[in-house]
């Protein structure tokens, strides 16, 4: 990891070496993430940020606009699906986007140190470790080695979507997104404290493997999650976004 530097980074469309102007607002990072999934989707990418230039400029200092947890799934590509490039996302993944302590600590790094003013959850449909989670509360049988630590930590999403009445795989995703939109706050006094002062904003999202398009699922404060997207409720999506 880099702290932040001098170089004049471009987070956003056009070059900048204005700090106060890189995308520091949650609204605004959130956004730029919309628009590039919308290329995304469209078959129009730009492919921002990620020419030998820009590579040279951010070389010694980096600031992400947006920090995303997203899951391992190799579908889930972030830069991709969200159309940036270099020292624009802070990225960390886990199966399953499970949030431990080096998440947590990774995300308070982003926020703290290199100031992102917005944390992502990027989920998907049809997850295999809320499958996997599944299928283990199903049997009463828990996987072999770390892959337990996955499963685990996936396990109250299911019995919170069980308590709600919600037994779709896809369903149980979106709870597990909200899930852990609360896990990192609820664990992380210091992205909380960022929150509550309005300098860091926190959403759920969940992405369609074959569409390309991500939804809001749950949003900190609630009305960033208002904004369309490709698979919003808006545009094709009939979810409404949660709360949390």
């Amino acid at each position: 990891m880099s702290h932040t530097g001098s170089s004049g980074g471009q987070p956003g469309p056009q070059r900048t070496t204005d700090r106060a102007t890189a995308l520091s607002e949650p609204t605004r990072a959130y956004a730029e993430l919309v628009a590039g999934n919308r290329r995304f989707v469209d078959g129009a990418p730009r492919h921002p940020n990620q020419d030998a230039g820009h590579r040279a400029a951010v070389a010694d200092g980096q600031h992400p606009f947006a920090v995303i947890v997203g899951c391992s799934d190799s579908r889930l590509a972030a830069e991709i699906i969200f159309d940036r490039g270099l020292g624009d996302l802070f990225v960390v993944r886990t199966a399953g986007h499970t949030a431990g302590p080096e998440v947590l600590g990774s995300v308070e790094y982003a926020v703290t140190v290199l100031g992102t003013p917005l944390v992502v959850v990027l989920g998907h449909d049809s997850c295999g470790a809320v499958q996997a989670a599944r299928e283990s509360a199903a049997t009463g049988t828990a996987p072999s080695g770390h892959l337990r630590a996955v499963v685990d930590a996936v396990l109250p999403s299911l019995r919170r979507a069980a308590a709600e009445g919600v037994d779709d795989i896809d369903g149980i995703v979106d709870i597990h997104i909200a899930q852990t939109v609360e896990t990192l706050l609820g664990q992380s006094p210091v992205l909380a404290d960022a929150v509550a002062r309005g300098r860091c904003a926190v959403v759920g999202v969940s992405y369609r493997l074959a569409a390309g398009a991500v939804r809001p699922v749950a949003a900190v404060p609630a009305d960033l999650a208002t904004l369309e997207t490709p698979g919003s409720p808006e545009s094709t999506d009939p979810a409404t976004p949660a709360t949390v």
